[in-house]
């Protein structure tokens, strides 16, 4: 018991002692202390993820980042040491920065740094954030930098320090630029296309840390970890994307077309996925480059590619027969329309006369098609535009990018003040044949899509998954707009009559020159407002188009061309189809896949013939070649008479008349056909033996 009292005694005493301390700190020593609070600093700086990646469908980076440096010094951090040190290497410092960036001088580099070394600031001498350049630099820009006098030393001893940016890379440039998206790269904010509409997936989370510092060393102390941004899958398909983009550039630039705007989009018909999306217009330079998403953006009207809406709506309302004999009179190609008269294209050569519904779209006849609604729907139009969207030709769909604009087709209405909405007894002649609405391409295709996939409408695709490290995250199924936009025998009577515009109509140039597939689908040339919104300023503006599916027989895959141009000539499917077949004709033949059984004929062999020769020698070859096939002939003449050369090669032939004694004289090419000296004859003391060959 004494022991345990002593220790008792001993531990009040140390409580007593240690109060005591913790009150002298608080009140005597409080200034002290306060003061050295004063310099530890406590700052929590937030840590930026690494933003996520987007791929190609199959698997190819089309957008990445990669580290990007801005570098600066302080000048108030080292100290006299590192001022001596800063006069002494200044000039090697110097001609090192003007060998990473020629733009600048040594001498200016020593004259910028300078100004900051001697800067006069609220902190004292010197700049504590001077850039040493102007703009961001790479990663291997950035160790050479490191490696210089000075700046490979410690940031607390040299006061070279950086700020650290994430930069976005796209390997394949230009390539679906505008759909992929572009980062602003000062403010890593993102403009347009799939990095705006995914910027908060792709980017990912900020980390937190906590920086303090202990003597004259600052600890970072992670609080949060950053969470990198997620992957995104995207559709697109970087081979047919190529493909389609130098297709249509190449159709911009011809002379005759030399198209200020072009459009193609390439869609998978039973998914809806976009596996090519090209937006090309001329910039100021004069230079064709993606500036603006117009595939889903430029809203005009459409022409002759509407006129398979209108008359889908005519065969599925049963107001004409589907088996298309319903016979319309279009005389010689002028009518008028409620006082105002419509023209066919070739109205000057006489028109078209009587032609069937079928026929109508073949030859793209404007006064077949308005006929055709006026007629059946000019006492209830509203039952025409009801039509429209129940075809889907104006369905809204939703896509995941910013600047969609979905479809305006406007709803009879004649007593509203707006004159764009006014509807008039000429509206909905012209509207049945594309005027008077304003589509984006996209739903063109769309709608299009449907009818080559039987029917039902698919949501356009973009991405298809997001994933991370390798693991989905999640997954972007088709989306099923309609399940049927028509009667299964209209969309198959449909399908007959696109094939049939390609085969035998004005879509004749979309047609494959390989004859290899057949395309369906329909061409469009409407004249547009110019952007003043007027038809008639002198000069007259088109938008060329065609759109439509292939192989007609199975639909892979659907596709829609458009240009815009100033002045004649302007033709859809002169120009329009073109690039259409251009590219139909690209993405089969890279899906092309032959058995070497699909080549084989009654001429082919599969194993080499062998001709007549040395047993000996053709043997030995076969056999290393590891080819089984007959042996050759051997030649069994006796010794002093002429041999049976026939169907032997040329090298052959002649050695073994030669060893023989004989001259030989050889004509034409191949395998001996005949010989001069038949086999068998006595060889006498110059014989000469004319071997005729053949292929």
């Amino acid at each position: 018991m004494p022991r345990y009292f002593v220790i008792a005694i001993v531990l009040t005493l140390i409580g007593f002692a240690i109060v005591g301390k913790a009150m002298y700190i608080m009140t005597a020593e409080k200034g002290y202390w306060g003061t050295v609070q004063q310099k530890l600093k406590h700052d929590s700086i937030p840590v930026k993820p690494v933003r996520g990646n987007i791929l190609s469908c199959d698997g190819q980076l089309m957008a990445s980042s990669i580290p990007e440096y801005k570098i600066y010094m302080d000048f108030q951090t080292g100290g006299p040491e590192r001022d001596s040190l800063w006069q002494l290497k200044l000039d090697s410092i110097c001609n090192g920065l003007h060998a990473l960036f020629p733009e600048k001088s040594p001498e200016e580099f020593r004259r910028h740094l300078e100004e900051g070394r001697l800067k006069v600031t609220k902190s004292g001498i010197g700049h504590r954030h001077w850039p040493i350049w102007k703009r961001r630099i790479n990663y291997n820009t950035f160790t050479e930098v490191r490696k210089l006098p000075i700046f490979r030393m410690s940031k607390y001893k040299s006061g070279f320090h950086w700020d650290e940016y994430n930069s976005r890379n796209r390997p394949f440039g230009s390539l679906a630029q505008r759909t992929v998206g572009i980062m602003y790269g000062e403010i890593d904010s993102a403009r347009c296309g799939l990095e705006l509409s995914f910027d908060s997936t792709l980017r990912g989370q900020n980390g937190l840390v906590h920086q303090q510092k202990v003597l004259n060393k600052i600890m970072n102390i992670t609080e949060t970890p950053p969470v990198d941004g997620m992957d995104i899958v995207s559709t697109i398909d970087v081979n047919m994307q190529d493909l389609a983009e130098r297709a249509l550039l190449e159709e911009m630039k011809l002379p005759e077309v030399n198209a200020d705007l072009g459009v193609a989009i390439l869609m998978e018909v039973q998914t809806g996925d976009v596996k090519a999306i090209v937006n090309m217009a001329r910039v100021a330079d004069g230079q064709y480059a993606e500036a603006i998403n117009s595939a889903i953006s430029y809203r005009c009207e459409p022409g002759s590619v509407f006129k398979v809406a209108s008359i889908l709506v005519a065969l599925d309302d049963g107001v004409i027969p589907r088996d298309t004999s319903y016979i319309i009179h279009t005389g010689s190609g002028v009518k008028e329309m409620h006082g105002r008269l419509m023209k066919d294209h070739n109205w000057r050569r006489g028109g078209y006369q009587d032609i069937n519904v079928a026929k109508t779209l073949e030859v793209s006849s404007n006064i077949g098609t308005s006929h055709v609604i006026d007629q059946f729907y000019g006492g209830h139009p509203e039952k025409y535009v009801q039509g429209l969207y129940r075809v889907g030709i104006g369905e809204d769909l939703k896509l995941p990018l910013v600047g969609y604009h979905k479809p305006n087709i406007r709803i009879p209405d004649t007593k509203t003040t707006d004159r764009s909405k006014y509807w008039s007894k000429t509206t909905l002649p012209w509207m049945s044949i594309g005027y008077e609405t304003q589509i984006a391409p996209i739903n063109t295709l769309a709608f299009y899509n449907a009818i080559a996939n039987d029917g039902k409408m698919m949501q356009p695709r973009f991405v298809t998954k997001l994933t991370k490290e390798g693991e989905t995250i999640k997954e972007f199924p088709p989306v099923v707009l309609k399940e049927r936009i028509a009667k299964p025998e209209t969309i198959k009577m449909m399908q007959t009559i696109l094939e049939h515009v390609v085969s035998q109509g004005l879509g004749r140039k979309a047609a494959p020159l390989s004859h290899a597939f057949k395309v369906a689908g329909k061409t469009g040339t409407a004249q547009i407002a110019d952007e003043h919104g007027g038809y008639h300023s002198g000069v007259t503006r088109y938008w060329l188009s065609f759109a439509g599916f292939f192989p007609a027989d199975a639909p892979r895959y659907s596709c829609i061309v458009c240009l815009r141009k100033t002045g004649l000539p302007a033709s859809g499917g002169g120009m329009s189809g073109v690039v259409f077949r251009n590219i139909a004709e690209g993405v089969m033949a890279q899906n092309v896949k032959r058995l070497v059984d699909d080549v084989r004929d009654s001429t082919s062999n599969f194993v080499p013939v062998v001709k007549t020769s040395n047993e000996e020698s053709a043997s030995y070859v076969l056999n290393r070649l590891g080819v089984k096939g007959e042996k050759p002939r051997k030649v069994e003449t006796a010794q002093g008479l002429v041999p049976d050369v026939t169907g032997m090669g040329a090298r052959d032939a002649v050695y073994e008349m030669e060893r023989r004694g004989l001259k030989t004289m050889v004509y034409g090419r191949g395998k001996v056909k005949s010989q001069s000296v038949a086999a068998g004859t006595a060889v006498k003391p110059g014989i000469v033996c004319e071997l005729r060959l053949e292929i």
